[in-house]
C-alpha cells in the first residue's frame, strides 16, 4: 500500500501544539482593512483553536 501524503494546503496553514491542539489563523485579516475598523482587525490577530468538527478533518489531512 502506498504512503499517505499530507495535504499541502493544510500543512502550510495549520500548526499542531505540543498538547495536540490544532491552531489556525483567523479569517478576515488579509485585505480590505479600511472597511473593517480597528477593533475588528485587532480582535482577529493571533491564532485560535480549530473547532472540533474541523479538527477531525484536518487530522486526517495531516496524516495523524
Amino acid at each position: 500500500m502506498p504512503k499517505m501524503k499530507t495535504h499541502s494546503g493544510a500543512k502550510k496553514r495549520i500548526k499542531v501544539t505540543g498538547s495536540g491542539k490544532y491552531m489556525r489563523r483567523q479569517a478576515g485579516r488579509g485585505h480590505l482593512r479600511l472597511a473593517k475598523g480597528k477593533s475588528t482587525y485587532r480582535r482577529r490577530s493571533g491564532e485560535v483553536e480549530m473547532a472540533p468538527g474541523d479538527a477531525k478533518v484536518i487530522k486526517k489531512q495531516l496524516g495523524r
